[in-house]
């Protein structure tokens, strides 16, 4: 006996009973969640290999060249141009001058810095911890000086060394000038700082025949050195300035009022200092110029010091030129310390101050009562005055009163210049 056959679709029961009939509807989202509603993926194309980059022309690599030396390259291009500078030799060669070209982009010391950074952060590491042995306060200008002119000729090239300068000073009535070359300059230097080692009890660096004065060590010097000279002068001229600064700091109190011979008169180790920071900070600024570099003046507090000097020294040079008849005689002789005829200095600018001179004897005081002239002059101007790169008629020069005590002071300014 055969069993029930299945109803011939779905809904059929439900009519065979009287009910309605149902119509199959489309499928809902949610069919689709169903595996057994779930489509068969189609099946995965063929992977298609990547056709091969072709390689690159000797033209291509040797343009990469210049982005390779930049370090700009992708990592790609890299291998290949290290790739073909092991075959090419003229490509292996352009190279080598790209990256020494390179190089020079990035110095190793930027003379570019802030003069006053380095006494900046001097300044602040003192403060947190002070110095167990200070460099004295007269010594400090010196010390900057010479670092920042060693810091511009620190990256000279021999050819650099050998560019002609021409140092100034004023003698008499009259400027003069000598040529030398940038090493000439630094043998200057270091032969005239002899003057303050000798002072200290330190080696002469021109031996115990040297002679005396300023200008008799320089020409001696000059005249037996090796010529030319050459950049090797740096490292004693250096290596001394650091022995100096480094023996007053460890002297104590008391060894600036050493005296300094330099001939035709003497100075205070103090003051000396002084004067040899002056006497370097002109010549930077005089190799600077031969080379074509922007060299700062020292810091507004360096400098008053240095402006300072020259105009505690000008009533001994004006006393000097009338000696020797170079100035106008004195118009009233007053006892020591007692107050005689001034004229009053105002310097402008970084550095400056005001200073009153006495004008008819070292030892008298200067007085405002007493003022006959006044002097106004930038800093920078009084000091290249103080120099003798530039005459007193050249001076740029405020000035009232007696002219001339005004002539006779503006000429012992420039008279303090030597070689």
């Amino acid at each position: 006996m055969n069993g029930p056959a299945d109803p011939p679709y779905e809904g059929y029961e439900e009519q065979r009973r009287g009910g309605p009939a149902r119509i199959p509807g489309p499928r809902g989202a949610a069919d689709d969640l169903d595996p057994r509603h779930a489509p068969e993926p189609l099946p995965e194309p063929p992977a298609v290999p990547e056709p091969p980059q072709p390689p690159r022309t000797h033209a291509v690599l040797k343009s990469l060249l210049g982005a390779w030396a930049l370090a700009a390259c992708s990592a790609e291009e890299t291998q290949a141009v290290e790739d073909h500078l092991t075959e090419c030799a003229q490509c292996a060669e352009e190279a080598l001058r790209l990256r020494d070209a390179v190089g020079l982009l990035h110095p190793e010391d930027n003379l570019d810095l802030k003069p006053l950074l380095r006494s900046r952060v001097l300044e602040d590491c003192l403060g947190k911890r002070p110095a167990r042995i200070p460099v004295p306060a007269w010594a400090n200008p010196y010390d900057t000086e010479t670092a920042r002119l060693d810091a511009l000729l620190r990256d000279f090239g021999d050819s650099e060394w050998q560019t002609p300068v021409r140092l100034k000073w004023f003698e008499e009535e009259r400027r003069q000038s000598r040529r030398t070359t940038v090493a000439g300059v630094i043998g200057h230097l270091l032969t005239v700082d002899g003057l303050v080692a000798t002072a200290l009890g330190l080696d002469d660096p021109l031996g115990p025949e040297a002679p005396s004065g300023a200008t008799g060590r320089t020409e001696h010097f000059w005249s037996s050195a090796e010529q030319p000279i050459t950049r090797q002068i740096r490292e004693p001229w250096r290596e001394q300035g650091h022995t100096l600064v480094r023996t007053v700091s460890f002297a104590g109190r008391g060894v600036g009022e050493l005296s300094v011979d330099y001939g035709p008169f003497a100075l205070p180790l103090g003051d000396a200092f002084l004067e040899r920071a002056f006497e370097c900070w002109v010549h930077a600024w005089d190799i600077a110029e031969a080379v074509d570099y922007p060299y700062d003046p020292p810091s507004g507090p360096h400098l008053n010091r240095m402006i300072d000097l020259a105009a505690r020294l000008l009533p001994s040079a004006l006393a000097h030129r009338r000696r020797a008849g170079l100035a106008a005689p004195a118009r009233g002789l007053v006892a020591a310390g007692a107050p005689g005829r001034t004229l009053h200095l105002e310097i402008e600018g970084a550095g400056g101050g005001s200073w009153d001179i006495a004008l008819d004897s070292p030892a008298a005081k200067p007085s405002p009562e007493h003022t006959v002239a006044q002097i106004a002059l930038d800093g920078a101007e009084f000091c290249q005055l103080a120099a003798g790169h530039i005459s007193p008629e050249e001076a740029a020069v405020g000035q009232h009163g007696d002219r001339e005590a005004i002539r006779d002071v503006l000429f012992a300014a420039a008279s303090l210049s030597h070689l």
